[in-house]
């Protein structure tokens, strides 16, 4: 086989393995609770009673919800707590999880709207925990910047094919760093990547 029919060969089962986890995400993801769930499963350790009170949500809608993930391989069961004569389950996320545009356009609008709020406010938690441990601006070569601007439709596709060009590299950097760590035995400095686009209101 050429070199070329190995490379359209792995392209086309990478593009199959990709539709199967969408299809995955967008059937784990059909109710907005799902996304928020999953959103801080990914983000911390949590039983249900806890995320049951982080949300504000009843107890059982939660545990459902939370064996729903489980089902599709979002999340998975790390630790057993005895607690008043019963064992209370404690999950995290296995992997965070990213939706193609065509995923992510089989999702209902109310839906995406509460994966999008689950998303910011993931965001906002990290970047107020970073200010009040004062380690937002410990490295002077920290970014932040919010840039307004006005563009036309293919300067909106060229914006948001900068975005997803620029995740594909930080989690090249991810698991280069991975390996590097592990043959070090180093921990590794704790970073958060925020990155939005989106049309703002007149």
């Amino acid at each position: 086989m050429s070199k070329e029919a190995r490379l359209a060969k792995s392209e086309k089962s990478r593009a199959k393995a990709t539709e199967v986890v969408d299809q995955r995400l967008v059937k784990a993801l059909s109710h907005p609770l799902r996304a928020q769930i999953l959103s801080l499963l990914n983000e911390r350790t949590a039983s249900p009673v806890e995320i049951s009170r982080l949300l504000g949500e009843r107890l059982t809608n939660v545990s459902y919800h939370v064996r729903q993930l489980q089902r599709y391989g979002c999340i998975e069961l790390v630790d057993e707590r005895p607690v008043r004569g019963a064992n209370e389950h404690f999950y995290c996320g296995i992997t965070r999880s990213f939706l193609s545009d065509d995923g992510w356009r089989q999702l209902s609008p109310e839906v995406q709207a509460g994966i999008s709020g689950a998303g910011m406010k993931m965001i906002n938690d990290q970047a107020r925990e970073a200010l009040d441990a004062e380690t937002f601006d410990r490295r002077q070569d920290r970014h932040l910047s919010c840039t307004p601007m006005a563009v036309d439709e293919e300067g909106w596709k060229a914006v948001t094919g900068l975005l997803s060009r620029t995740l594909e590299g930080l989690m090249e950097i991810q698991n280069q760093c991975a390996g590097r760590l592990s043959e070090n035995g180093q921990p590794g400095i704790s970073v958060t990547v925020s990155m939005l686009g989106f049309e703002s209101p007149e």
